[in-house]
């Protein structure tokens, strides 16, 4: 028996060891800061955690040009702590969450917000909005023996040095060790998993030629620059 056609070959992150991380899964966190909640028309008080996930090959690495997707006038930035997974496990309990993560970095979750907010409305999936190419921007994997397990730190985003997005990761109303515990209880999380664990207040739109700049304390940067179209 052989392949019908080769496969594609796995996502790789860069990590600040010069390592690389094999990509599996990505689940990205949903209204996980209480301002960007209400700025998106919810109450952060009432909704549990909720999820989408992407691709991995939405992943690429900081220094890219992303193009501007096609089907949407409104492309956001959304700046992000993502969490590395590096052991398996299910139900795992609060105490013990964090001996899987290898480490973090920070992200993008590029968003085609018109066709979110359609899909919202509709009570639709927001795959179209959320996972398409180039989506998930990523800088440096930063092992925890580098940089320890991070629950406070600055979190800002700058558009063509403008700040956009200024707050604190100490603001995530579930950080880190609840989002393992809790999507452990729904999916066996994997080695390879990566968790972007939400926004801060202060998305908004951006255009050809825009420079993104996403800085955690104590992190790497994650540079993007927005390309033309995809279909120009």
């Amino acid at each position: 028996m052989t392949l019908l056609f080769e496969p594609q070959p796995a996502v790789r992150a860069k990590t600040s060891t010069g390592d690389e991380f094999p990509v599996r899964r990505v689940f990205c966190v949903g209204r996980n800061y209480a301002e960007h909640a209400r700025e998106m028309g919810k109450d952060p008080d009432r909704d549990p955690p909720f999820y989408f996930t992407k691709w991995a090959e939405t992943i690429v690495p900081s220094g890219s040009t992303i193009a501007y997707p096609p089907a949407t006038s409104n492309y956001h930035y959304e700046a992000e702590l993502v969490v590395a997974i590096d052991r398996p496990g299910r139900n795992i309990p609060a105490a013990e969450a964090l001996d899987h993560v290898l480490g973090y970095a920070t992200g993008l979750d590029m968003t085609r917000r018109d066709l979110q907010l359609k899909a919202r409305e509709q009570g639709r999936p927001w795959d179209s909005g959320k996972n398409f190419e180039q989506a998930s921007p990523l800088g440096l994997i930063h092992p925890v023996s580098e940089v320890g397990h991070l629950s406070t730190g600055a979190i800002k985003l700058t558009v063509n040095g403008e700040t956009k997005q200024s707050a604190d990761i100490a603001d995530l109303i579930w950080p880190v060790t609840d989002i393992i515990t809790f999507l452990s209880r729904m999916y066996h999380l994997e080695a390879g998993d990566l968790i972007y664990t939400g926004t801060p207040a202060g998305v908004g739109p951006v255009v050809t030629g825009d420079t993104i700049v996403v800085s955690i304390a104590g992190l790497s940067p994650t540079t993007v620059t927005v390309g033309p179209a995809v279909d120009a």
